[in-house]
């Protein structure tokens, strides 16, 4: 099922879940969900502190970036579990970035999003205790829509490449493989951690 509509948004995480609901129960398969993956890029690039008052990142701005960013899966997952959509064994993946770690210009909305999920995963573990609650970390930088509206992402991706011992991008299908790997069985004691996924990029600095 495809669904192009507003992840951050209640009302619509409530229409999707709910057509979920029904076709999992049509199919006779309740609680069929085993992996929840939770990848947004949506957020303010302004910096914290500027000459020009214009240009300061607001607390609206602040605000939102966080709320899509990471406080979305929480509610993604509250409901999930809610409507028993998600059983035990079940796998959660938040995505973040090498911005949680490190200090970019106009990144800093962002990097404190991405930088969220490390306590909030300790503490969703504990708080469901029936789901692996598991956290991804793509260290690495690649390619893509989201990168490119960074300024400066060129000076980025050419430092990322520099610093990498394979001297080359992260890429999604990297990604997807360690996530694959991830949702096997005989890995639900491996949960509530950062892991990186990046080459060693992140090791080097």
């Amino acid at each position: 099922m495809f669904f192009n509509v507003n992840a951050a948004d209640a009302e619509k995480r409530q229409e999707v879940l709910e057509q979920v609901a029904k076709h999992l129960a049509d199919r006779g398969e309740p609680g069929a969900v085993t992996v929840l993956l939770h990848s947004l890029a949506f957020g303010a690039l302004r910096p914290y502190i500027s000459d020009d008052p214009k240009e300061v990142l607001s607390q609206s701005q602040m605000e939102m970036t966080l709320d899509v960013m990471a406080h979305s899966l929480v509610y993604w997952t509250q409901e999930l579990v809610r409507r028993n959509l998600m059983g035990p064994g079940g796998k959660i993946f938040a995505m973040t970035s090498s911005g949680g770690n490190h200090v970019w210009p106009t990144y800093g909305a962002v990097s404190a999003a991405k930088a969220h999920w490390r306590p909030t995963s300790g503490s969703s573990r504990t708080s469901w205790p029936p789901q692996d609650h598991r956290q991804l970390h793509p260290c690495g930088r690649h390619r893509h829509p989201a990168l490119r509206k960074i300024p400066g992402n060129d000076r980025m991706i050419e430092g990322a490449q520099a610093r990498n011992p394979h001297r080359r991008l992260t890429t999604p299908a990297d990604v997807a493989e360690a996530i694959a790997t991830l949702c096997q069985q005989g890995t639900h004691w491996v949960t509530g951690n950062v892991i990186g996924v990046d080459g060693g990029e992140d090791l080097t600095g």
